[in-house]
């Protein structure tokens, strides 16, 4: 593609939200965690992942939530709150149903908000109408449930875009953008905030910080909205003239403004909350060779050139936690190959201390209009094979969560098969890997009892942690054993006190458990405990 994937179904978001609005798969309800009176359960122990290739046991799992135009969450608006929380829940059991671990729910969509903002109206995707107050605190509902099913929750926010449509008088009266018409550009049918002024950059970085400091969220995240296209039609041209000496044309200018934004956010962060993680999602093709001998073997669109988006220049400047390039292609695309750019991107991410994780096209597998490669049932779970032979990738990020629950022609199902076969921990920042991990839990008791055998695990010290990694071997364990997936059989969400039924338990068994914080970082194994 020539442009940036997600745009191009934006362009047709109301096909995008009627594929996605169908009744959600009626899926077990997973408790969270357990005092001594409850349980926290799991699906059955999966079977152990083939002998050429071992689970890490860190990998990102995670899916794009849209609200934009009602696309995934709230599949439409005039749902009654009690609909709104009951749609999300079915959204954060399809995530464990598939062997999830994260979600990235988007909460900013147009320059409002899934949360009482002090800066920006209540989003009209949730009542249809900007700024009417949907009876309940969705950010606060959506961070507490993901949590408790152990799940991490990503804020994902779209800086600059301000409306789906032109006509600044149809915001709300209240809007920053009626209050400050100069801060607003329309182009190609909708309205944004001008990144090249600083007020205005100020204001949206302001908006976004609001919500990582009043809620607990695990990340903040970008997709890859910033300038909408390379061209003077984007009328920057006041803006261009007060602020742009010095620079060699407008493109340069834009980009540094883009720079700006995305420098200036990671020190923002890191002062708000450095424990959370922040990171971009941008189209996947920094530059073509043929136009920079450090791009790729690539002919599609730039988003240096056309976005003004300097994608990998952020990632060798270590500007972000992570990055998740779009690599909505197929392997052996003669434009954009995706067997091309996961090297080249290994290759820019190696050494940096930015992760890197990618963006995977599961809306596109199936789906009428594609190319004929896009109906291999086996083309997603390629992709990750593929992975598989470059260590710097990280794990993969879906979109979107309609597609991932609708599996057209089963190639969720081949994707988790093949590679979902153990559940694993969200990846632990490098620049958090030193921090003060947990106290190891005490695993209380191991007994056999109907349904399998029952394991109670006890958290240790004052701080309770985020998750139990359970490990089940048929030997005493050694400290090697605890580096992969391969013995590791749950992760559930942690309390003080956690009762869990393994139904793949037998005579025999060896059990240890290890307490993981929100970072990720993870305790040593509890004493062992064997199975009579």
């Amino acid at each position: 593609m020539s442009s940036p994937d997600r745009r191009t179904v934006l362009r047709g978001l109301t096909l995008a939200a009627a594929a996605t609005t169908a009744s959600l798969p009626v899926l077990a309800s997973t408790p969270a965690s357990a005092s001594t009176a409850g349980t926290a359960s799991s699906a059955p122990a999966p079977a152990s992942a083939p002998a050429e290739y071992v689970q890490p046991l860190r990998q990102m799992r995670g899916m794009w939530i849209a609200s934009v135009v009602n696309i995934n969450w709230p599949s439409r608006t005039g749902l009654t709150a009690d609909q709104q929380k009951a749609e999300y829940l079915a959204w954060l059991d399809l995530a464990r149903a598939r062997g999830l671990n994260a979600v990235f729910v988007q909460i900013r969509p147009t320059a409002d908000a899934f949360w009482p903002s002090p800066y920006e109206p209540w989003s009209q995707y949730l009542t249809g109408v900007q700024g009417q107050d949907p009876g309940y605190d969705p950010l606060a509902f959506m961070v507490g449930e993901t949590h408790r099913r152990g799940l991490a929750f990503h804020a994902w926010f779209n800086p600059y875009r301000v409306s789906m449509q032109a006509d600044p008088a149809k915001l709300h009266p209240d809007h920053p953008g009626r209050r400050h018409p100069d801060w607003i550009v329309a182009y190609g049918g909708k309205l944004y905030y001008n990144p090249g002024m600083p007020e205005v950059r100020a204001f949206v970085q302001d908006a976004m910080v609001d919500a990582v400091t009043r809620y607990d969220i695990d990340g903040l995240h970008f997709d890859d909205y910033f300038y909408p296209v390379n061209t003077p039609e984007f009328d920057d041209s006041a803006a261009y003239a007060e602020h742009g000496a010095g620079f060699p044309d407008l493109a340069a200018w834009r980009r540094e403004n883009v720079d700006l934004l995305v420098r200036e956010m990671q020190r923002r962060v890191r002062r708000a909350k450095p424990e959370i993680a922040w990171g971009i999602s941008p189209s996947g093709i920094w530059r073509n060779k043929a136009t920079d001998p450090l791009g790729s073997e690539t002919s599609g669109g730039q988003s240096y050139d056309n976005l003004h988006a300097d994608t990998r220049g952020w990632v060798k400047k270590g500007w972000l936690d992570y990055i998740a390039p779009q690599l909505y292609w197929y392997i052996g695309q003669s434009n954009a190959d995706y067997a091309k750019l996961v090297p080249w991107w290994s290759e820019v991410a190696a050494g940096t201390g930015t992760q890197l994780w990618i963006g995977q096209a599961a809306y596109k597998a199936g789906a009428a209009g594609q190319p004929v490669e896009w109906f291999q049932p086996d083309q997603l779970t390629r992709h990750l094979s593929l992975n598989q032979d470059h260590p710097q990738v990280g794990g993969d990020i879906w979109y979107n969560s309609g597609d991932v629950r609708d599996d057209r022609l089963g190639s969720i199902s081949a994707v988790v098969a093949d590679h979902y076969t153990r559940p694993a921990l969200s990846p632990l920042l490098p620049r958090l890997a030193k921090g003060r991990a947990p106290l190891r839990p005490v695993l209380l008791r191991t007994r056999r009892v109907d349904g399998g055998t029952e394991l109670r695990v006890l958290a240790t010290g004052k701080e309770l942690p985020f998750q139990y990694a359970i490990f089940r071997l048929d030997r005493r364990a050694r400290p090697a054993d605890f580096t992969d997936a391969r013995h590791l059989v749950a992760v559930v969400p942690a309390d003080r006190h956690v009762r869990w039924v393994d139904p793949a338990g037998a005579k025999g068994a060896y059990y240890y458990v290890t307490a993981v914080d929100r970072p990720g970082r993870q305790s040593p194994p509890s004493i062992g405990r064997h199975v009579q």
